[in-house]
C-alpha cells in the first residue's frame, strides 16, 4: 500500500493530506430543494448511532484528521444531534462544524455550541418568501432567518450563509443577501451550480446556471482585501464594506481535486473517498460491528484512502 504518513498526517498517493472528515448523519430532510444532489450520496434510510460515529471519528483522529463536519439531509432532524456533537467534541478536534438549512437552528444553536460545535453553514438562498417556497416547497424562511441570527448570538463562529445562485431565480438578490449577512454578523458564501452527469443539454443546469466570473471581477475591483484559501480549493474570500463574501466555484476542475483534503462517510457507514464517485465506497460500519479493533479499522480507512485519485485532471475527467 503506497499510502504514507508524514508528520502524523496521512496522505494519499497524490500527496494530498487528509485533514477533514465529512459525515452525512441522515438523508432525511424537512425541505425539498429542487437542486439538491444529496452531497453525492445515493439516498438511504439507514442512520448510524452517536456511539458508532464516535468510534469512527476516534479512529479518524488517529490518522491525523483534524476537522469534522456533520451534514445530511438535514442533520438537525436528528433528536440526538447534541449528544452526537458532545461525543465528537470529547474525542478532541480543532474544528467541528455542521451544515443545516437553519429551520431548527434557533432551537439548537446554543445547545450545540455548548456541546462543542465550532461553527455552522446555513443553506439559505433567498430573502423572498415566494422564491423560498419555490425552491424548498416549504414556508420556513422566517425560521431559517431566526436560526442564522441565533447561531451568531450563541457564539458559533463563523456563521456562513450558503446561497446557491440561480439565473432568473435569485441572482438579483446577491447584494440584498450580502446586506442581510453583514447586519446579522454572518459571512455570505455564493455557490455556483454544480453540473452533474445527469444534466443533458437544455436541462436544469443550462436553464439556471449563473456564471460567477463577472461577479468575481467586480468583487476584485471593489474589495478592500482578497484572500485565497489554499486548503479550500483555492477559494477566494472578498472583504467588502465591512462584510465578507466567498465564492464557491464548480468542483469539476483540477484545482478542486488537486487541493482536496476531505474524506466522507455516508449515512449507512461507508467511507466515500471522492464526492463525485459512488463506485469505490468502503464499508466501515459492518467491520466495526463484527468486532474489529481500532487498529483494524484504521486499515479500513487506509484502504479507502488508497482508492483516492483526482476525479478531474487538467480539466478533464480522469477515467478509472
Amino acid at each position: 500500500m503506497k499510502t504514507i504518513n508524514i508528520q502524523n498526517k496521512v496522505t494519499d498517493n497524490f500527496k494530498r493530506p487528509l485533514i477533514s472528515l465529512r459525515i452525512s448523519i441522515t438523508n432525511r430532510c424537512n425541505v425539498k430543494c429542487f437542486y439538491c444532489h444529496h452531497d453525492g450520496i445515493v439516498p438511504q434510510d439507514y442512520e448510524m448511532t452517536p456511539k458508532e460515529i464516535e468510534r469512527i471519528v476516534t479512529v479518524a483522529k488517529e490518522l491525523g484528521i483534524e476537522k469534522i463536519r456533520l451534514s445530511g439531509g438535514e442533520p438537525l432532524i436528528r433528536e440526538d444531534i447534541v449528544d452526537m456533537v458532545s461525543k465528537i467534541a470529547n474525542v478532541g478536534f480543532r474544528d467541528i462544524s455542521l451544515t443545516t438549512n437553519g429551520i431548527l437552528l434557533e432551537k439548537y444553536a446554543e445547545k450545540l455550541h455548548e456541546a462543542g460545535l465550532t461553527r455552522v453553514n446555513v443553506s439559505f438562498d433567498t430573502l423572498n418568501p415566494e422564491t423560498y417556497r419555490f425552491i424548498t416547497k416549504r414556508d420556513y424562511m422566517e425560521n431559517a432567518k431566526a436560526g442564522i441570527q441565533k447561531a451568531v448570538e450563541s457564539g458559533l463562529n463563523p456563521v456562513k450563509v450558503n446561497m446557491v445562485v440561480m439565473k432568473g431565480i435569485n441572482d438579483n438578490e446577491i447584494w440584498d443577501m450580502f446586506q442581510f449577512c453583514r447586519e446579522t454578523g454572518a459571512i455570505l458564501q455564493l455557490i455556483e451550480l454544480l453540473k452533474t452527469e445527469a444534466d443533458k443539454p437544455g436541462s436544469f443546469f443550462d436553464e439556471y446556471h449563473y456564471d460567477m466570473g463577472e461577479l468575481e471581477d467586480e468583487l476584485t475591483e471593489m474589495s478592500d482585501q482578497v484572500k485565497t484559501r489554499k486548503f479550500m480549493q483555492d477559494r477566494k474570500k472578498y472583504f467588502v464594506e465591512g462584510g465578507e463574501i466567498e465564492i464557491v466555484r464548480p468542483m469539476d476542475n483540477t484545482e478542486f481535486c488537486k487541493n482536496c483534503t476531505r474524506l466522507r462517510i455516508t449515512p449507512d457507514g461507508k467511507i466515500k473517498p471522492c464526492l463525485l464517485k459512488n463506485d469505490n465506497l468502503v464499508d466501515i460500519i459492518e467491520p466495526m460491528r463484527r468486532g474489529y479493533t481500532n487498529k483494524e479499522l484504521k486499515n479500513v480507512f487506509l484502504e479507502a484512502i488508497e482508492h483516492r485519485k483526482p476525479y478531474f485532471t487538467n480539466g478533464c475527467h480522469a477515467k478509472s
